[in-house]
């Protein structure tokens, strides 16, 4: 029974370790698509247009990897695939 808690434990440690860097990746590359969009659109307001429709699709796929990274927390929380073989047992 002890083993359950040990995995269940570490489990828990995993998925706020993958919320922390999936959190954080996510701020630093918002962070920087912000701040290259801005010097961007100083440099050439022309093409404020295109660089916006740019920006909010990289801004997409930067919030899919994040998503991604919560589906697989959230597999982990409720369907924990490392206590199958101890219930085997």
């Amino acid at each position: 029974m002890e083993n359950v808690a040990h995995i269940q434990a570490m489990t828990v440690l995993a998925v706020g370790i993958i919320f922390g860097m999936g959190a954080l990746g996510t701020a630093i590359g918002f962070g920087i698509l912000g701040g290259r969009f801005i010097e961007g659109s100083a440099r050439q307001p022309e093409l404020l247009p295109v660089l916006r429709v740019q920006m909010f699709l990289v801004a997409g796929l930067l919030d899919a990897v994040a998503m991604i990274g919560i589906g697989f927390a959230l597999f982990f929380t409720f369907a924990n695939p490392f206590l199958g073989p101890l219930a085997a047992h």
